[in-house]
């Protein structure tokens, strides 16, 4: 059985782009559009991993991150941040809030997506 993924992600170009190269390696992708609703989602139905925009309404990527690593029933799922703020200064608050890797939206995004993947034994 495929595992799923649950990506948070506020643009829905990019959380297509995201979701074809999750699906690409076998993975079952289901998007949630901000905080709120990626908070309630992974509680609901805790997936295997979650990837998570910083830059959302109502409530950042940082705060979801946070709350979802305090929550017993998602605090040991896996957190990816990949997200445009490319700071060392907003990296470190990503790791901080509980972050398992922070990936800048870059034009290696997706390889380092898939090698993220792969370290964190959800690929092969």
């Amino acid at each position: 059985m495929a595992l799923e993924v649950l990506l948070v992600e506020d643009s829905k170009t990019q959380a297509h782009q995201i979701r074809e190269t999750l699906e690409s390696v076998g993975l079952v992708v289901r998007v949630a559009y901000d905080g709120p609703d990626g908070i309630r989602e992974a509680v609901n139905a805790p997936p295997a991993l979650v990837v998570l925009d910083v830059k959302l309404p109502t409530m950042d990527g940082y705060q979801v991150c946070r709350r979802l690593k305090m929550h017993p029933a998602t605090r040991n799922i896996p957190i990816i941040m990949l997200t445009e703020k490319t700071s060392a200064e907003a990296t470190m608050t990503g790791l901080n809030a509980g972050a398992d890797d922070y990936i800048p939206k870059d034009i290696f995004a997706t390889e380092h997506l898939i090698t993220s993947l792969q370290e964190l034994g959800l690929l092969e």
